[in-house]
Order: C-alpha cells, then sequence, then structure tokens
C-alpha cells in the first residue's frame, strides 16, 4: 500500500513506520521539520514538509492521522489550549477535505483521537457507546472526530484511534512517570483510585495494523489494554518491577496547584475497555500490567 503518515516522527509514528516498511508498503511522512524526520525514519520514506499545493490524495491507499501538539506538557493556559486544538483541528480538516477531493480517494483515514474523548468517568466502566462528560478533553476530541468523520464515504471508511496512555521502553508519558520512582520518589496521585487506561506499544502498533488490514472495520476504538488498573495499583507494580518504594503519594491540592485545569489527566481517568477491538477479534499480545511493565523496564 502507499500510506501517507502525519505523526511519523512521534512515539507511535516512528515504531509504526517502522513495522510498516518491513512489510514493504511505501510512506510518505508530513513533518514540518523534514530533515530531521528523514534522519529519523530513514531514506526509504519521502517526507513531505507541508501539505499547501496539493489538491488530492490521488495515488494514497491509506492515510493514518497522528499528529498534534502533546497534551499533558504544559499548563492549559488559553493559549495553549487553543495551540492543542488547532494542532489537531486544522490537519485533520485539510487531510479530509483532500480525500473528498479525490477522484481515487484512500480506501481508509485511520484518525487520532483519545479517551480524553470521554471526561474523567470515574469508576464506570468505558466501552465506545459511553456519553462522555463535557470537559475541555472532550470538546478537543469530539471536534477532532467530526472532522474526520467528515472524510466518510461509500469509498473511504474512517477509523478513530482512542488512545490511552501508551506505555514504551523509551519516551511517552512511562519515561516521566519512571524518573521519580527510580530516585524512591515515587507513589499513587490524589486517592490512586482514578482508573489508567494503558497500552503497551507493540499492542499499539499491531492495533493500527489491525484496523488497516480489516476493510470492514470503522469508526472509534479504544486502544487500550482490556485491564484498566488504578493509579494505586499502577504505582504499586510500577515501584515493584523497578525494586523501588512507592509510597510517597502527590496530595491532589498540590497536583491541582501545579498543573491547574490540567490536573484533571492524572487525578480523573477513564475505566475505558476496548470492547469493539476484541470484538473484531484482535487478540493484545500484553493483557496483564505488570507483565507489559517487566516486558518494557527489564
Amino acid at each position: 500500500m502507499k500510506i501517507l503518515i502525519t505523526g511519523a516522527t512521534g512515539l507511535i509514528g516512528r515504531k509504526l513506520t517502522g513495522r510498516l516498511l518491513e512489510q514493504s508498503h511505501q510512506i510518505t511522512a508530513l513533518s514540518r521539520a523534514p530533515e530531521r524526520a528523514a534522519k529519523l525514519l530513514g531514506s526509504q520514506v519521502q517526507v513531505w514538509e507541508t501539505l499547501e499545493g496539493k489538491t488530492t490524495l490521488d495515488g494514497f491507499d491509506a492515510v493514518i492521522n497522528l499528529a498534534g501538539e502533546p497534551i499533558a506538557d504544559k499548563r492549559w493556559t488559553k493559549q495553549h489550549k487553543a495551540l492543542l486544538c488547532e494542532s489537531r483541528w486544522q490537519l485533520t480538516e485539510k487531510l479530509a477535505t483532500l480525500i473528498n477531493a479525490s477522484q481515487t480517494p484512500p480506501s481508509v483515514f485511520i484518525s487520532g483521537s483519545a479517551v480524553g474523548y470521554y471526561g474523567d468517568q470515574g469508576q464506570a466502566l468505558v466501552p465506545e457507546d459511553e456519553p462522555p462528560n463535557k470537559q475541555f478533553t472532550w470538546q478537543l476530541c469530539a471536534r477532532w472526530e467530526a472532522l474526520a468523520m467528515s472524510a466518510q464515504s461509500p469509498v473511504t471508511r474512517v477509523c478513530l484511534l482512542r488512545t490511552g496512555i501508551v506505555l514504551a521502553e523509551k519516551g511517552g508519558a512511562l519515561a516521566k512517570i519512571v524518573l521519580p520512582f527510580r530516585a524512591g520518589l515515587g507513589g499513587p496521585i490524589g486517592d490512586g483510585q482514578q482508573y489508567m487506561p494503558w497500552i503497551h506499544i507493540s499492542d499499539m502498533i499491531d492495533g493500527i495494523l489491525f484496523l488497516l488490514a480489516h476493510e470492514t472495520l470503522s469508526g472509534p476504538f479504544n486502544m487500550v489494554s482490556p485491564y484498566p488498573a488504578r493509579n494505586e495499583q499502577f504505582s504499586a507494580l510500577l515501584g515493584e518491577v523497578l525494586h523501588r518504594p512507592a509510597f510517597m503519594r502527590a496530595p491532589a491540592p498540590v497536583v491541582r496547584l501545579l498543573m491547574g485545569e490540567s490536573a484533571v489527566l492524572v487525578l480523573g481517568g477513564q475505566r475505558a475497555v476496548p470492547r469493539r477491538l476484541e470484538a473484531a477479534g484482535f487478540e493484545f499480545k500484553h493483557q496483564e500490567l505488570k507483565e507489559a511493565l517487566e516486558d518494557l523496564l527489564a
């Protein structure tokens, strides 16, 4: 297949591009830093710096949209919220417009989203049809998804990746979480009862490839392990795997003071489950959190 990927230099994008190249697909990556992208992804990948001047996506069999500013790296000021939205909405809208303008459009558009679509769900089980709590993360993801779905047609199916916390051996959320634990300062956040919907990076990549290959699948998919963990359980297992203590609890008021509105990302959560992926026949290689952490951190 000939595939266009945005966000190809990110945590998921790099792994996915490598796997697709191994399968002999032709990859074009969209990157604002083309020289860096070419260095990271290799000479087999064609790199576009912009979509300016493009009028269609004729010739592509698939588009995978993974781009977007990191949501947890900074406080949510009004300006940063706007940046988070624009980095997702504008590119997704442009891709959908190009797909709709194509005479022979891609057969599939796989576009990023997040379990943040649901907002903070407390202890409730969250399959894909769970009504959202309309917080900022819902506003961000709902518009993002709607723009992607505008590309759906009888010839183009759209799959939405409602992604949880992607655990990888290098980079991403796990690298940040591990730091205080290695120093012996790790522990639960707040009351520790909030759910952390997680997924091993290899299952994330396999899940995207599964959606790419199965021509009957479309709509939203929770890209999470079948067994989300409470923050307290996650902390205890991470401490066990690292052979470090895990009792330095971060009080919720301190977290809110440091993070402001974005504290909901760590004090809230979603007990999200991959109901639609499993119903379609996808099998996870890493279902249990302790095994996943051992695999990544051994």
